[in-house]
């Protein structure tokens, strides 16, 4: 079987599953290619199952693939220290849950070096009253310092997920602005946004479709085709 070698990237989206949403990959991929065609795209491998890392060698469908040692915590956990580990000078990440409808090629055109690019969460901004971001879509460029913090606290395996460590690191607003640069929100359009808080947009690049919800979305478009 071929094993990752480290390779440096200019510019380079990531996306990465283990075994349970694996079954999104095919879709996502398909909706990527579709509109952005210049760079590459990494894929990080959680814990695939041996058929599907079989299926990403043989289609050659991503430009390179890095296995994540195994660890005994939830895939999520692993995408700050994905983030990490791949040598880039700007780097994306995307869920495999995200449908991907625009070209996003310019997303580092919002970013802040030393700082997180990711969009506002709104509905969790509005249902909680303190100022959210969803982790689902990350832009960054080099390293930002707060991404070894994140890494150390998802490690300490606590019961909620990245995004909610994140949040409960920043403490106020001033650790967000300090940390977190904000990225117009057509880059990450939640399915909440639109089921729930009935907000839409014919601009959005990126379409979120969160939860088990969104799963059957997702189900419904790979069996319509």
């Amino acid at each position: 079987m071929m094993e990752w070698v480290m390779k440096s990237y200019d510019k380079v989206f990531v996306t990465g599953c283990d075994k349970n949403t694996e079954w999104q990959l095919e879709w996502f991929l398909k909706n990527f290619k579709k509109h952005n065609k210049t760079i590459p795209i990494v894929f990080a491998n959680f814990g695939v199952s041996d058929e599907k890392r079989e299926w990403i060698y043989k289609v050659s469908a991503f430009d390179d693939i890095i296995d994540i040692p195994k660890q005994r915590m939830n895939g999520w956990f692993l995408k700050p220290k994905t983030l990490n580990l791949i040598d880039a000078h700007k780097l994306c990440w995307l869920d495999t849950d995200c449908e991907v409808l625009e070209n996003v090629e310019d997303i580092w055109n919002h970013c802040e070096p030393d700082k997180l690019g990711m969009c506002e969460d709104r509905p969790w901004s509005k249902r909680s009253g303190e100022k959210w971001f969803n982790s689902g879509v990350m832009a960054i460029i080099d390293k930002p310092r707060i991404l070894g913090a994140w890494i150390d606290a998802c490690a300490k395996k606590p019961k909620q997920g990245d995004q909610e460590v994140l949040h409960f690191m920043m403490g106020n607003p001033i650790n967000q602005i300090t940390h977190i640069s904000q990225l117009p929100h057509m880059y990450n359009w939640l399915r909440i946004d639109v089921e729930h808080d009935s907000t839409d947009s014919v601009n959005k690049r990126i379409m979120h479709w969160t939860g088990e919800k969104g799963n059957n979305v997702i189900r419904k478009k790979i069996y319509n085709g």
